[in-house]
């Protein structure tokens, strides 16, 4: 069985995390799929998916504050700044990232650690709106 949908993903403080994992877990729901794998793309160059911590907050903050260091706004290293000082940052920083993931179903659910969440990674300073593609497959 295939079950594929789209989420619209509204990035309103701009930069940052945004948890998907419920609406991950209605899609599993949904596609009524027990066994198989829930694959997640994300249709941008400057916004990236992750699993992480989901219980405290600060890790993600952290994350956040440990990119800003490595990959600044505005480095006058960059060419492609037609966006603004952090057009090409965001490039850079969901080139470190990861664009999908794929995470197993198992009993119907999705089989994440008890501390995991997934996440879109918003990396331009201002809102978005973001496309993400859930495909949940298996029996």
């Amino acid at each position: 069985m295939i079950h594929r949908e789209v989420l619209t993903i509204h990035t309103d403080r701009g930069r940052g995390t945004y948890d998907l994992t419920d609406r991950l877990r209605r899609a599993v729901v949904d596609g009524a799929v027990t066994e198989g794998l829930c694959s997640i793309f994300v249709h941008h160059t400057s916004a990236s998916l992750l699993v992480n911590e989901n219980a405290d907050p600060q890790v993600r903050r952290d994350l956040d504050a440990f990119f800003a260091r490595l990959v600044p706004d505005g480095d006058p290293i960059y060419r492609h700044t037609a966006e603004g000082p952090d057009d090409m940052s965001a490039h850079v920083r969901s080139a470190l990232t990861l664009t999908s993931l794929n995470v197993p179903v198992t009993g119907g659910r999705l089989d994440l650690g008890t501390w995991q969440g997934v996440f879109l990674w918003e990396h331009r300073a201002h809102p978005h709106r973001r496309k993400v593609t859930v495909t949940v497959l298996g029996d």
